[in-house]
């Protein structure tokens, strides 16, 4: 029986070069599971993750619960602090028992604090329809007479405008 060859070459995963490396740094800020930092996005889903950040995960004195801290931006967090035990019910299902007893929201702008530095990013914008050609060259013929060249311009965007917007 031949023995399988591996494939790899001597080369790893980046993953496993780094698992230790994030194990050690998810540590010293109390995330007993690292997965609960890589993986944010899929345990709290997208519209939780677009708008908060897990910082630090603080045990108390007497050690029964721990104090899960999130960071996000003044206006999101009414709707965050509404949230909090769904929150806290998928957080703690990532641990297997009830290891986060309370839910702490800290509030942030964008970019300021040396922790709060990372951005909250918003969904990317629906690509814009593609133009008509038919409405490109109408408006183009209405513009071209017009001798001053930003103001063609103009008035050739501003003909593509109202002509797509007539043919909705």
């Amino acid at each position: 029986m031949q023995r399988r060859r591996s494939s790899t070459r001597g080369f790893k995963r980046t993953a496993t070069l780094l698992n230790d490396q994030i194990r050690r740094a998810g540590e010293s800020r109390g995330f007993a599971v690292s997965r609960l930092l890589t993986h944010w996005a899929e345990i709290v889903g997208q519209d939780l993750a677009a708008i908060a950040r897990p910082v630090n995960v603080g045990y108390g004195k007497g050690g029964i619960g721990a104090t899960l801290t999130v960071l996000t931006t003044g206006p999101q967090a009414p709707m965050l602090e509404m949230q909090k035990e769904q929150l806290r019910d998928k957080v703690n299902s990532v641990y297997g028992y009830n290891a986060i007893s309370r839910v702490r929201i800290t509030q942030t702008a964008l970019t300021g604090f040396a922790e709060g530095q990372a951005s909250f990013d918003h969904k990317p914008k629906p690509a814009k329809p593609r133009l008509n050609p038919e409405i490109a060259a109408e408006a183009d013929r209405t513009a071209r007479e017009v001798h001053d060249g930003d103001l063609r311009a103009a008035l050739e965007r501003l003909g593509r405008n109202v002509l797509s917007k007539q043919k909705r």
